[in-house]
């Protein structure tokens, strides 16, 4: 597997021994997630903007309304679509060395819009089995004019940085006499009991992909 790129805006100048230099470890960060942040400029203002996305190999996929500016200045632009994950809230005993764990990826890159009826299809399986796996069988698929009104950008991970702190408070030897408590506060994700629609057709279940997450 090739390693991620190292490109001066790729390249950690502060704490770079939290670099990830494995592109497995990209992979992983964005394939747990659920939400990215979109940053583009729009009308000469920045705007980053939280959506869905999904990837599928080197190539992650976002999507949107055509009518969305965000996404209809993107493709003439480079971009950065960042993914972070909150793992914990870090207590040490001096304010300074406070801070949190984490897992966060950045990719930078110009997105090309995704045409074609088939691949159009194909990018938005892979966003939707993102947010729900299995539930791209499970529902209705998208009409043609309903894939008319949607925007999918491809955007490559060609560049993209990694960035993780895991592990205990950094406080300064001559604190951890203090008489003050330091660790981690674990910070988890987890998904509730599933709650059905009120309109809801009597009779039918919550689905397997669904109860098990």
């Amino acid at each position: 597997m090739e390693p991620l790129s190292a490109t001066p805006r790729t390249s950690l100048g502060r704490t770079p021994e939290r670099a990830g230099t494995d592109r497995s470890v990209l992979y992983e960060i964005l394939d747990a997630g659920l939400i990215c942040h979109l940053g583009v400029v729009v009308d000469g203002t920045p705007r980053v903007i939280p959506t869905c996305y999904g990837r599928l190999d080197d190539t992650l996929y976002v999507h949107g309304s055509t009518g969305a500016s965000s996404l209809m200045t993107a493709p003439a632009q480079e971009i950065c679509v960042t993914v972070t994950h909150l793992d914990g809230i870090v207590l040490a005993r001096s304010l300074f060395h406070h801070s949190i764990n984490f897992r966060s990826a950045m990719v930078y890159g110009v997105p090309s819009p995704v045409t074609g009826e088939d691949e159009k299809l194909a990018a938005l399986r892979v966003v939707t089995e993102q947010l729900a796996p299995g539930q791209w069988d499970a529902a209705r698929h998208p009409t043609r004019k309903e894939l008319a009104g949607t925007t999918v950008l491809a955007l490559p991970l060609a560049e993209a940085s990694v960035k993780i702190r895991q592990g205990p408070p950094s406080d300064d030897d001559e604190d951890h006499a203090l008489p003050t408590w330091a660790g981690v506060l674990p910070v988890h994700q987890t998904f509730g009991a599933p709650v059905p629609d009120p309109a809801l057709t009597p009779g039918i279940s919550v689905p397997a992909h669904i109860a098990a997450r």
